[in-house]
């Protein structure tokens, strides 16, 4: 369809549109090619811009003939004026009286063949114009994107006593600002989802009887939930591979993260079946999907206390080791370690 409306153009309107469209298309894919060493789009690519360059020659051979219109030549080769000279000539015709004379009429006004060509330029470079920038001149309160949302406040927040105690104790709600971040997703490896639920919590470690503090943060996206807690005790990175080794967990594996002693290993998450649909009472705890988690010393010299970073999904899959990796390293530097 829009094939057949460009051709009904006039030429003057129907070349120029042709050889910005192919001038544009020709330089995009060209890019594209080189960028990512493709020859085929580079095959395309020169198509276009020969295509464009034929319509260049075109355009300019139309110019050249409209400004020196050449007379035209007979069969025999005479042209056509001397035909003309040889009939007879048409006689004069009487003429009424001067004030009766007609009005010799207006010379009819040819189109302007560069008018019209930078006319089709401007309107289609305002309509790429508008395509291009559109979206971004509409409203802020437009809600056609969604819009990620932020960390709980935590000022009327009542902290445990644990927190007073730990040096170097931060809340939940800190932790949850330094993991809510606009790169999170691309660490992920899911650069175009956007955070769906955002939490932060102050609480402590279980079975502890409330002396050590635990405060956690967590993000969720529609493929991956990223948790990071800090836990405030006195059990190393060293000591902790150890009871890993006396469970004969599997999956494990020593490194350092920002100068600092490190584990991964693998475990399941808890999935609680609550059984609203059987008159409210809750099924018992079952397994969940398959989590990663990186256990980072809060300190070089690994004196006790450490990060965790885990990661999970409903359909089961993971990320691979690296993204943790990046995900440590870009986001516990900007936790605050001050005491509260």
């Amino acid at each position: 369809m829009l094939g057949l409306l460009l051709r009904l153009l006039p030429f003057w309107v129907r070349e120029p549109l042709f050889i910005v469209i192919g001038s544009v298309f020709g330089v995009r894919i060209m890019y594209l090619a080189v960028r990512d060493e493709a020859w085929v789009p580079g095959a395309i690519g020169v198509a276009f811009l020969l295509a464009t360059a034929v319509r260049v020659h075109t355009v300019a051979r139309a110019l050249r003939a409209r400004r020196n219109p050449a007379p035209a030549v007979s069969e025999g080769g005479a042209v056509s004026g001397a035909v003309v000279r040889s009939q007879p000539q048409p006689q004069p015709q009487p003429q009424g009286p001067a004030g009766q004379r007609p009005a010799p009429a207006a010379p009819r006004k040819e189109p302007n063949a560069w008018g019209q060509a930078v006319a089709a330029v401007a309107v289609f470079a305002a309509l790429g114009a508008a395509l291009w920038l559109g979206p971004n001149l509409l409203p802020s309160g437009d809600n056609s994107s969604p819009r990620a949302p932020s960390c709980p406040s935590g000022e009327d927040e009542e902290l445990p006593s644990a927190y007073t105690g730990a040096s170097r104790a931060v809340t939940g709600g800190q932790l949850c600002e330094a993991l809510n971040r606009t790169d999170l997703a691309r660490l992920l490896g899911t650069p175009t989802e956007t955070a769906t639920v955002v939490s932060g919590t102050s609480d402590t470690a279980l079975l502890t009887d409330g002396k050590v503090a635990r405060p956690e943060a967590e993000v969720r996206f529609d493929t991956y939930t990223v948790n990071v807690s800090a836990t405030y005790n006195e059990l190393s990175i060293a000591q902790y591979v150890k009871l890993m080794e006396f469970g004969e967990e599997t999956d494990v594996k020593t490194l350092s993260v920002l100068g600092r002693p490190a584990v991964l290993s693998s475990d399941h998450t808890m999935s609680i079946d609550l059984g609203l649909g059987s008159g409210g009472s809750g099924g018992p705890v079952g397994q969940g999907p398959p989590a990663r988690t990186l256990t980072v010393a809060l300190d070089g010299k690994d004196p006790g206390g450490y990060y965790e970073i885990t990661v999970w999904s409903t359909s089961g899959a993971l990320p691979d080791d690296g993204a943790l990796v990046d995900i440590a390293e870009t986001v516990l530097p900007t936790v605050p370690e001050q005491a509260v």
